[in-house]
């Protein structure tokens, strides 16, 4: 199965996602920073990122268009989960290379239906 990196600076809110995709067989790994993010999708290659926006430091916006521009990581889809529910925030973060844009609290069939369609 899938592995997939959850990013994000709240554990309930990764504690919530991770439980989804861990209950519907995906593996998965976690970041709580965006650099950290950065560093453990050059690393770990995982098939999927599930990058939140607001985050101290390099938020998801950056950390996701640092993924997407690295020769090293650049085929990782990278799907934005966030509270940020503006619509030039979705175009943002589409401009940084995300394949997808979530908004929490991310609904579990609208979860999995972004996961299946770009695995």
């Amino acid at each position: 199965m899938a592995h997939i990196l959850i990013v994000d600076d709240s554990p309930t809110d990764a504690y919530l996602v991770k439980n989804i995709l861990e209950g519907n067989g995906y593996q998965t790994s976690e970041a709580s920073s965006g650099a950290e993010a950065v560093e453990k999708a050059a690393t770990l290659k995982p098939d999927l990122v599930l990058m939140d926006v607001v985050m101290p430091g390099l938020n998801g916006f950056q950390a996701t268009r640092k993924i997407t521009k690295n020769p090293d990581t650049k085929n990782i889809p990278v799907v934005i989960v966030s509270s940020k529910n503006m619509e030039s925030d979705r175009a943002w973060g589409m401009m940084q290379g995300a394949k997808d844009f979530l908004v929490k609290p991310v609904k579990q069939d609208e979860l999995l239906n972004a996961i299946k369609n770009l695995l």
